[in-house]
């Protein structure tokens, strides 16, 4: 069973919720949260991504950085622009990206579930990324990043969501990137009943983003074995039938000496190639190639393909054992200098820049891994390849925060 609870959130004015929710701290670097914060002193980055209030070149991790967003965090909490709620609850949060609309339910989750298996994981996670929401949690004392959830959709939960969000929004926004982010409490005691016994149905919940923050709430839990509210992580759960996964696209710093003419010859023993079509692709084994200031459309061979199932047919995986290994001596994608991953959200305009500045030399656009694979992944304690899906749109920072 997938063990829940309401909780006291804390949350934004609604009044100032545009001026104060912002973008995860890990989809942008230090000068571009500089810039986004700039002139904008009620910016959650001053919390999340606290360094752009000191001097440029300020080592990220070291402990000045981490007071910098405590000192931050209380003085929005002093300044009552954010506020804690009366009593726990459930919140439902909108997003509206375009003609796509998701709605998850905000919950504490447990650390004891994730220990367990019972909320699944689908990536590795890396040490320093690790220790670095460790002591943010632990400075701050809150979970200020929600864990992206998905579960298998029950229409019971559908049909209190469609009643519930039909009335006004608590909070309501659309942020610079277009996105409309809305937000309900649910505090009816029979509510509360009603969604706790809906999710304790559940065999399972799976993680979607956020493994990094999952895997620290949890040991922050070990560490203050239990106490306060510690055992407990903030999310966002999602219906598996409502989430949205843009490719993950690779680029790559070299050819690793061969020519272009000499990579389209290899690559041909691996995919059938048709030059032209852009880079959008439109179906499960077919790839783009960025080469030359020209795109070609990639297609897996029936003979790589057939029978390959589970983690070995994702496309990323085939690319990778098939192309990025062999061909250009990528062994460990985690940790090689000559590849980089641009998420769906920036379009292949943003392949075609990186290739024709010089910078990297080719580029392959992807097509979106699906939930359906993830969830069937996860079920079987598969780990995917790094950088497998890019969900959008992105959960923003301190439009709920949990406190420990």
């Amino acid at each position: 069973m997938a063990n829940i609870r309401p909780f006291a959130a804390l949350r934004p004015k609604p009044e100032l919720a545009d001026r104060v929710c912002e973008l995860p701290y890990d989809v942008m670097s230090s000068e571009e949260a500089r810039e986004i914060a700039r002139d904008n002193p009620l910016s959650f980055l001053h919390v999340s991504k606290p360094e752009i209030d000191l001097p440029p070149g300020t080592d990220l991790y070291s402990s000045p950085v981490y007071a910098k967003g405590r000192e931050n965090f209380e003085r929005l909490i002093r300044d009552g622009v954010l506020r804690q709620d009366a009593a726990p609850a459930f919140y439902l949060y909108r997003q509206v990206m375009g003609s796509h609309s998701q709605i998850g339910l905000v919950a504490a989750a447990s650390c004891a579930d994730y220990l367990a298996g019972i909320i699944k994981k689908h990536e590795f996670t890396r040490p320093d990324k690790e220790d670095d929401r460790v002591r943010h949690i632990q400075t701050l004392d809150s979970q200020t990043g929600p864990v992206f959830l998905v579960y298998k959709a029950q229409p019971a939960m559908d049909e209190l969501v469609r009643q519930r969000t039909a009335a006004s929004p608590e909070i309501d926004f659309t942020a610079p990137d277009g996105v409309r982010h809305s937000a309900w409490a649910l505090g009816d005691p029979n509510d509360l009943r009603l969604v706790e016994q809906i999710f304790a149905a559940l065999p399972c919940l799976y993680i979607a983003d956020g493994h990094h923050r999952s895997a620290a709430a949890a040991r922050v839990y070990q560490a203050r074995a239990g106490a306060g509210h510690s055992a407990w992580f903030l999310s966002v759960i999602f219906p598996d039938n409502q989430v949205n996964i843009l490719p993950y696209n690779r680029v790559l710093k070299d050819l690793n000496g061969m020519t272009a003419a000499g990579l389209l010859t290899k690559l041909s023993e691996v995919f059938s190639i048709t030059p032209g079509g852009g880079g959008q692709v439109h179906a499960k084994g077919e790839l783009g190639l960025y080469l030359d200031g020209g795109w070609h459309r990639l297609k897996f061979l029936p003979s790589w393909t057939t029978g390959v199932t589970g983690i070995a047919g994702l496309d990323v995986s085939l690319l990778q054992d098939r192309v990025l290994a062999p061909l250009f001596g990528i062994e460990d994608p985690r940790t090689s200098k000559r590849i980089n991953f641009v998420g769906g959200i920036r379009g292949v305009a943003e392949l075609e820049k990186l290739v024709n500045s010089g910078d990297h030399a080719c580029a392959f656009s992807m097509y979106p891994t699906s939930i359906g694979d993830l969830m069937s992944i996860a079920d079987q304690g598969g780990i995917m390849p790094p950088k497998s899906t890019w969900f959008e749109p992105k959960l923003r920072d301190a439009m709920f925060c949990h406190m420990l």
